[in-house]
C-alpha cells in the first residue's frame, strides 16, 4: 500500500513545553483524511512539522510513499490556516509571485494561475486587490495559490 503520509513516534516541543508527544498514524494515497481534535493539542504543529516548516525532536515523516518531506514539498500544496495574502497587491500578481516561489516560471505561474481562478470562479477578479475581496473569496484565492504548482495531496 502506498502512503500519502506516514508518521512514527513523533515528537515536537518548544522549549519546556511538549506540544506533540510520540504519535504515529498514515493516511494512504487517495484517502480523504480529517485531522481533527481541541485547540491547543497539537494539530496545526503536527502539520506544520510534517511539511518541513518545523523540525522535529524525534520521531520519523514521511511522504508520497517514502520521500522525507524537504524531497515531496514541490509535490504537496499546503493551504494555511491563517490569512497571509498581501492585502494591497493584485490577486493575480500574488499567484504569480507564489508560483515562482514553487519553481514556476512567471508566465507559467500566472498561466496556471488563471486557470484555476477560472475554474472556481474567481477569473473576474484577478485585477483586484485582495483588500477588495470577501473573506470567502480570499479563502479561495489561498486554495487557489496551494493549486498552482499542480500538487498531488493538499
Amino acid at each position: 500500500m502506498a502512503y500519502a503520509l506516514e508518521i512514527e513516534d513523533l515528537t515536537k516541543r518548544f522549549g519546556d513545553k511538549t506540544v506533540i508527544d510520540d504519535i504515529s498514524f498514515s493516511v494512504e494515497e487517495g484517502d480523504v483524511f480529517g485531522f481533527l481534535g481541541p485547540n491547543g493539542s497539537g494539530k496545526t504543529t503536527t502539520i506544520r512539522t510534517a511539511l518541513g516548516i518545523l523540525r522535529p525532536d524525534a520521531g520519523q515523516i514521511r511522504m508520497l510513499d517514502g520521500l522525507k518531506a524537504d524531497d515531496a514539498m514541490s509535490r504537496v500544496g499546503y493551504l494555511p490556516e491563517e490569512r497571509g495574502l498581501l492585502r494591497k497587491e493584485k490577486v493575480s500578481s500574488i499567484l504569480r509571485y507564489l508560483g515562482r516561489l514553487r519553481g514556476l516560471s512567471k508566465d507559467e505561474a500566472l498561466d496556471r494561475g488563471l486557470e484555476i481562478l477560472h475554474k472556481v470562479g474567481l477569473y473576474e477578479h484577478r485585477d483586484k486587490k485582495v483588500e477588495g475581496l470577501s473573506r470567502g473569496m480570499t479563502q479561495l484565492v489561498q486554495f487557489v495559490a496551494s493549486l498552482i504548482q499542480r500538487p498531488d495531496p493538499i
